[in-house]
């Protein structure tokens, strides 16, 4: 139901963004590795059961906060299409799994649907590393049997994914790797400290360029995974939307500067507490233009919370999706609460309204889900969102959260 304004304190865990890699990445070395700061979510569960059927013992402490990892000397190599069809992130177990085995068969992906992102990029620089590449049945197969070998690579684009598999690749793999304008969010710094805590030789992390020495063995470690600075600017939205008041704990506000300098134009008070930030709102906000670029510019994961606050703002906003073609499928959405949204292209014209109108509506990605429950939060009367096994993929404990910051919000239905 909307209309409450969210006041209080919410705590962000580890990033999702994050901790599928570093899952991944404990494959590199046998032994015990446990990850903390772990979020609640499907994608967790997803990640955990491609493990153990790899050949690794994963268990939760009681909370799930805590995730160990058990990795046996010898691993199975092939990931299997039920899982890898669930979750894009399977696909980062493909560098790991040939560093480790010399052979991987991974599934081809799926995952949110956003629009396509090839893996011509993860192909070219394994195979610059000396694998070879071939697709059958719907699998992509490596094999590199003698071992990988550095190599000096050159991303097209600044792939997150493309970066985290040839990072991982490249530890093992004999003699330099150089990976130029590879990516630089927060989530990359993070992959690249755990790998050195487990004794990899990575230096540049933060960086466009990234350079490996190849070690011949990584040991388990303990390792915190770093904040998520989409579900804390989700919340960062939220105030501002509500004109509410929400210190957001646990967060790293550096990550999200362009974000939040965003909110602050569009009228929003922002301050920096101890452990993290808080976001006050007390009138209607102004509209902001945003254009979606790889880290440090602005997340094409906080762009649907952006345009539903655009759509209930003061003016008109431009907002540019350079990243994902398929993005805007959850406009339409919108569109059914009231927005007043036209796209063309990759570009998406929102005027403001004062009211949105609640209806049923339905999540396209974790994103677009999390976009259109804010929306829900504004408009008058009963907006249900259906489909929100999306946004339990990326956001844990949402509706409790919810609930505590004052939204008049219910769940039918357990998670599944």
């Amino acid at each position: 139901m909307g209309g409450a304004r969210l006041r209080g304190e919410v705590t962000v865990t580890g990033a999702k963004n994050s901790v599928l890699k570093l899952m991944a990445a404990a494959l590199l070395a046998p032994g015990r590795t446990v990850l903390t700061d772990v979020p609640h979510i499907l994608d967790v569960e997803i990640m955990a059961e491609l493990l153990r059927r790899l050949g690794c013992d994963v268990s939760h402490d009681s909370g799930g906060a805590t995730v160990a990892i058990d990795v046996p000397e010898r691993l199975e190599h092939r990931a299997d299409y039920d899982l890898v069809r669930r979750m894009r992130a399977s696909i980062t177990v493909l560098g790991p799994l040939l560093a480790r085995c010399g052979v991987v068969d991974v599934a081809l992906p799926g995952g949110d649907n956003i629009g396509s992102r090839g893996l011509d990029m993860h192909i070219a620089g394994l195979q610059r590393l000396g694998a070879s590449v071939t697709s059958e049945h719907g699998y992509l197969i490596a094999h590199a049997e003698a071992g990988l070998r550095g190599a000096s690579i050159w991303l097209d684009f600044p792939s997150v994914g493309a970066t985290e598999t040839l990072l991982m690749a490249a530890s093992l793999a004999q003699g330099r790797t150089v990976i130029d304008n590879a990516a630089r969010e927060p989530e990359i710094v993070d992959i690249c400290s755990m790998l050195t805590e487990m004794g990899a030789d990575i230096s540049g992390a933060g960086s466009s360029t990234l350079e490996i020495n190849g070690v011949e063995v990584l040991r388990p470690v303990e390792h915190a995974t770093v904040p998520d600075r989409i579900v804390a600017g989700t919340w960062a939205v939220a105030a501002v939307m509500t004109r509410g008041d929400i210190t957001v704990r646990g967060a790293r506000p550096e990550h999200l500067d362009i974000a939040l300098d965003k909110l602050v134009t569009a009228g929003a008070q922002v301050t920096m507490v101890e452990d993290g930030f808080r976001v006050t709102m007390d009138a209607r906000p102004t509209a902001v233009d945003i254009v979606t670029l790889p880290y440090p510019g602005f997340p094409t994961d906080l762009q649907p919370q952006f345009i539903a606050l655009n759509a209930i703002a003061e003016g008109a906003a431009l907002v540019t999706e350079n990243l994902f073609e398929a993005r805007f499928r959850f406009v339409h959405e919108l569109v059914r609460l009231g927005a007043d949204v036209q796209t063309e292209g990759h570009h998406a014209l929102v005027r403001g309204r004062t009211t949105l109108s609640g209806a049923p509506v339905e999540a396209t990605d974790i994103r677009a889900g999390a976009g259109l429950v804010l929306a829900g939060l504004v408009a008058e009367g009963e907006t249900t969102v259906h489909e929100v096994h999306h946004i339990d993929r990326g956001y844990a404990g949402f509706v409790e959260d919810l609930k505590r910051l004052g939204a008049d919000v219910r769940r039918t239905g357990a998670p599944t």
